[in-house]
């Protein structure tokens, strides 16, 4: 179609991978990509699914090679949405010794509670945790199903580069590369 649409709202992703990578078989005409995202984004209905279709095409990308991908491109049409790494290690020296580690990308200014999110959604057999809202704001109870403990004056203690977080779960946005620990300690 003349406005940038391949297919319809719902399908067009999928096209656009179609289209790309069966190049050979047909003369490709020059695709204005910024154009493509502008209508998807522009759409009131679905809009986070259907720009999630659209986005390994719009990158040049299909769906089996998007994974590794970390970086949304910035359109002259869309608003920036660039994204970060965020590594994240849970540990506990105490008893039951574990030790893990992941890497996520989140977008930009994500709090530390998103960045965990993310890794229990990739890894929730690792990286489970449990939360409660306190005035405070939300206060990780539990990680990897070790809770704290008052009796055994147990819990666990946010790190960054080995210095304890100034700052909650909720209001930390980690930096990009950031390597935050999460070490059950005693207090």
């Amino acid at each position: 179609r003349r406005n940038g649409m391949t297919g319809d709202i719902y399908s067009m992703g999928l096209a656009l991978q179609a289209l790309e990578t069966s190049s050979e078989f047909y003369a490709p005409r020059k695709w204005n990509r910024a154009q493509a995202f502008s209508v998807v984004y522009n759409q009131d209905y679905e809009q986070p699914m259907a720009i999630a279709q659209v986005l390994p095409s719009l990158v040049g990308k299909s769906y089996l090679n998007a994974c590794g991908m970390c970086l949304v491109p910035t359109l002259a049409l869309s608003p920036p949405t660039a994204s970060i790494m965020v590594q994240l290690s849970i540990t506990n020296t105490l008893k039951n010794y574990f030790h893990y580690s992941t890497s996520v990308c989140v977008p930009n200014n994500s709090t530390l509670l998103r960045v965990m999110k993310v890794a229990r959604n990739e890894k929730p057999d690792i990286f489970c945790f449990q939360a409660e809202q306190t005035s405070w704001g939300p206060y990780v109870t539990s990680i990897h199903g070790l809770a704290g403990n008052k009796t055994e004056r147990t819990y666990s203690q946010f790190f960054s580069c080995w210095s304890p977080l100034k700052k909650e779960v909720g209001t930390y946005k980690p930096k990009n590369w950031e390597h935050i620990q999460a070490i059950f300690s005693t207090y």
